[in-house]
């Protein structure tokens, strides 16, 4: 037999703040997550599974009108119409107490309750299912702990939405140590919650597929389900099978010893072109995160929006619509011997002497510092946990970038635009 493991479709996800960025896909990226999960459905239809799991997080949380609802209805119809059953439990996205709009699903789909954990029979197969939905968003008890012994003679899934025993970057409901997972005598754990793929025990696996479709920089990579084919009673088969219709990446291009703006566009076009071929056809969302020393260095901070331009232009001429670039972070180094400038006896080394004094002030690194508050207190809520944009609280890389500036434009050669 076959089946389906997903979990993590945040249907609708709501993408806030893409006004803010320039040349944004934004039909296409507001549509993933709806195409995402009709992929998967194609793929299950494709493939004649024999069934489907989902370990939660359908939803993003309460839908803003019927219409996410009735995607969903309209996707599982599909299912039904194939043969093909869904069991599915609810997440902390989309637990009872977070979705106030109702609608019936097709008989094919069996909801696990969130009072209680069941078990649910496929007895053609031979196969029993374990599981239990959130009542509530905040869920911290071990769930699995009172999951049913595993039924003799099936091969036993358990469907759970559960941080285990700690992920970064979420939220740790339903903890649990794999290890008791791994001894509860099921064959399969059906994981969800955590977006990022990974396989913790095999034999019996323990899976989290990760999310159906990337929706942000912090969810890179290929994304999708995972397609786990049985024979006798025993994991045979176990792959990824992507399913998303966009691609977020974080591409790095290196630009040591780059003198010249068209030299650095090369290795550039270069970095994302790499990427974009590993995408299978997908367009590419990127972060491009420029690295190396460069006498480039103060010139490409100091021309930022110019070269930013310059960037999305070569990005155009891999493909319309083929990639996009979310941000330029700047990482390069100068070229020249900052220490040693800053002893000359002129008006460069005085300089110099004094922005690394502004460094050094701790009152006037708070006034700085309380500025730079105010002012990321009035960025979109979703883009304040990006990293980068944390790290302007810091005002002491923003006189470094401000040395640089100087830097280029008192000694480096301009970029020639």
């Amino acid at each position: 037999m076959k089946f389906i493991h997903a979990a993590d479709i945040h249907l609708d996800s709501p993408l806030r703040g893409l006004a803010a960025y320039d040349g944004a896909p934004v039909d296409l990226l507001r549509g993933a997550t709806r195409r995402a999960l009709h992929a998967m459905v194609d793929l299950a239809l494709e493939e004649a599974v024999d069934f489907v799991v989902i370990a939660g997080d359908i939803y993003d949380g309460d839908w803003r009108d019927f219409n996410t609802g009735l995607f969903f209805v309209q996707q599982m119809a599909r299912l039904r119409q194939g043969g093909v059953p869904v069991f599915l439990i609810h997440g902390n996205h989309d637990a009872e107490s977070q979705i106030t709009k109702k609608l019936p699903l097709p008989d094919n789909v069996t909801v696990f309750s969130s009072r209680k954990p069941e078990t649910h029979l496929l007895p053609d197969l031979k196969v029993a299912l374990h599981g239990q939905s959130f009542k509530q968003r905040d869920v911290v008890d071990n769930l699995a702990a009172g999951y049913k012994a595993p039924v003799p003679g099936h091969f036993n899934i358990g469907l759970l939405h559960t941080s285990a025993d700690g992920r970064e970057g979420h939220a740790g409901y339903a903890p649990c140590v794999p290890a008791d997972l791994v001894r509860h005598g099921y064959d399969y754990w059906a994981l969800g919650h955590v977006h990022n793929r990974e396989t913790l025990h095999e034999h019996p696996h323990v899976v989290f597929p990760g999310n159906l479709q990337g929706r942000h920089i912090r969810e890179t990579g290929a994304k999708g389900c995972v397609m786990v084919t049985v024979e006798d009673g025993r994991v045979t088969r176990f792959e990824h099978r992507p399913v998303d219709v966009l691609r977020w990446a974080l591409v790095e291009a290196d630009l040591t010893g780059c003198d010249q703006p068209g030299e650095a566009l090369t290795r550039i076009r270069s970095a994302l072109r790499a990427e974009f071929d590993t995408c299978e056809g997908r367009p590419l969302a990127a972060r491009l995160r420029l690295t190396g020393a460069t006498p480039l260095h103060g010139g490409l901070l100091s021309h930022h929006d110019s070269f930013m331009a310059e960037v999305r232009a070569v990005a155009l001429d891999l493909g319309t619509d083929a990639v996009w670039i979310e941000k330029i972070v700047g990482a390069t180094r100068p070229m020249r011997d900052l220490a040693t400038l800053g002893l000359r006896q002129d008006a460069v080394g005085s300089l110099l002497r004094s922005l690394d004094s502004l460094a050094t002030d701790a009152d006037l690194r708070e006034v700085v510092r309380s500025e730079l508050e105010e002012m990321m207190g009035k960025m979109p809520r979703e883009l304040d946990s990006d990293s980068e944009l944390a790290a302007l609280r810091d005002p002491v890389p923003l006189i470094a970038d401000a040395k640089a500036i100087v830097l280029s434009r008192l000694l480096d050669r301009e970029l020639d635009r």
